[in-house]
């Protein structure tokens, strides 16, 4: 084999486009360094949020569904306000304090999301902060008669907000997916009937979302799965398979059908004060998706 003499790394660099770097004379020293984002000014508007977003971190989840502690990776966005003779916001100290709750376990809880909002609009010196997370929540599921343990997950979502003026705000959302019958199609077919899955989306505003009795996120997926065709499951033998076809077969729903059932169980909920509901299906003999939406402020 030919041998071949390499030339140095640093040689190879240059050979490359590699320059050295020029002598400079702007300062080094941060404290010396212009500070444009707080230079004063009547910068003409207020800005209602900046920041960052698409922001990944591993963030902890409780869960009463087993497994009970889990952690998984969130999709972090992180704002302020800004105060109208401001130019712009140190945008480090975002990712500054998210590296901070990390370090002590960023619990995806009331207390530790409202204590971050609060904490980040003080660190700013601005007058509003807001955080938004998604997502998976990965829970224990068996199958409906042989009992065979899976896997299964939702996709969850948490908006908090903190304002001087008008205080904190918390919504969540999940979304789902799940089998739905379409109830035409039995009807006008000799047999059979086609099927789909759906796609639940629940957002949902809490009385007191300090002091919740039941974990919000298995209410949530209640709503959704129990007023289903069927829900899905990660394994399934056929006695199973046999079992959630006729089960979905008995259960038929149009996507009007789906947002007025689980919009049911969320109105009969008392520590939910608004919520809306999106039902989604990929058709399986259309070309398009159906979808429905209801929203309700009690």
């Amino acid at each position: 084999m030919k041998q071949m003499m390499l030339p140095s790394k640093q040689e190879r660099h240059q050979r490359f486009g590699s320059v050295p770097p020029i002598a400079g004379n702007k300062p080094v020293n941060k404290e010396e360094m212009t500070d444009l984002q707080n230079k004063p000014n009547d910068f003409l508007f207020e800005i209602d949020s900046v920041g960052i977003c698409n922001v990944k971190h591993p963030v902890t989840i409780h869960s009463s569904y087993e497994p009970n502690v889990q952690t998984t990776i969130g999709m972090f966005s992180l704002t302020t306000g800004l105060h109208q003779n401001r130019k712009g916001i140190n945008m480090s100290r975002l990712t500054e304090m998210l590296q901070e709750y990390n370090v002590e376990g960023f619990i995806m809880n009331t207390e530790r999301l409202y204590s971050f909002v609060k904490e980040l609009a003080e660190r700013m010196e601005q007058k509003s902060a807001q955080i938004s997370v998604r997502f998976p929540w990965f829970f224990n599921r068996v199958s409906p008669l042989l009992k065979k343990a899976g896997l299964a997950h939702a996709e969850v979502g948490i908006d908090a907000a903190f304002d001087q003026n008008d205080g904190f705000k918390y919504e969540v959302e999940l979304k789902v997916a799940v089998t739905t019958l379409c109830p035409c199609s039995k009807e006008i077919s000799e047999y059979s009937a086609h099927n789909q899955r759906g796609y639940i989306t629940i957002k949902a505003d809490y009385f007191n979302p300090f002091d919740l009795k039941e974990d919000w996120k298995v209410v949530l997926l209640h709503a959704a799965e129990s007023n289903a065709s069927s829900i899905l499951y990660p394994v399934l033998k056929r006695p199973d398979e046999k079992s959630v076809t006729e089960h979905a077969y008995e259960n038929p729903r149009f996507v009007e059908d789906m947002v007025r059932l689980v919009a049911a169980d969320l109105f009969e909920n008392k520590e939910i004060r608004a919520f809306s509901v999106e039902c989604r299906n990929e058709e399986s003999i259309h070309m398009h998706d159906a979808v429905a939406k209801i929203s309700y402020a009690k």
